[in-house]
């Protein structure tokens, strides 16, 4: 076999598949890029976690120093932080700190997981009690892009 046969034959690779690889690679390359800029790589980590949580209503306001109650306590799924976790009652958010018409009397621990609960008292007197509120527990991201509603639930009139 003679050594200019070898540089000659032109027999071993189409042009046509080069142009499909090089076709495909540039497409690739170009959904890589465009997710970055376009800002969809940052929300890839932001899925909501799967939690299951209860709501336990006390409307024992006999005495009237009693307020009424409402004791969220997280069944199972995923532990989450406790500062990605908000409490609202009708869509005002409850704060740690005691507002006019609710306050939590035990804040959740730093991470929430399985067994863990928080009590939000309303602040009633007489025979204010929880009647047909709106009650939801939401997570938000840490970017604070996106956010969801681990559970809702409205109070038994």
């Amino acid at each position: 076999m003679q050594l200019t046969t070898l540089f000659k034959d032109e027999s071993a690779v189409s042009p046509v598949i080069g142009v499909i690889l090089m076709v495909a690679i540039t497409v690739i390359l170009a959904a890589v890029i465009g997710t970055f800029v376009l800002g969809l790589g940052d929300q890839v980590g932001d899925t909501s976690p799967q939690a299951s949580f209860s709501f336990d209503f006390d409307n024992d306001v006999s005495d009237t120093d009693t307020d009424a109650q409402l004791v969220i306590t997280h069944e199972s799924g995923t532990s989450i932080s406790a500062d990605r976790l908000t409490v609202s009652v009708d869509g005002t958010g409850v704060a740690a700190d005691t507002t006019d018409d609710y306050s939590f009397s035990d804040d959740f621990p730093t991470t929430v997981g399985a067994g863990s609960s928080a009590t939000v008292v309303k602040n009633a007197t007489g025979d204010a009690v929880w009647d047909g509120e709106s009650i939801r527990v939401v997570w938000t991201s840490e970017s604070g892009s996106n956010s969801a509603t681990l559970h809702s639930q409205t109070a038994p009139q």
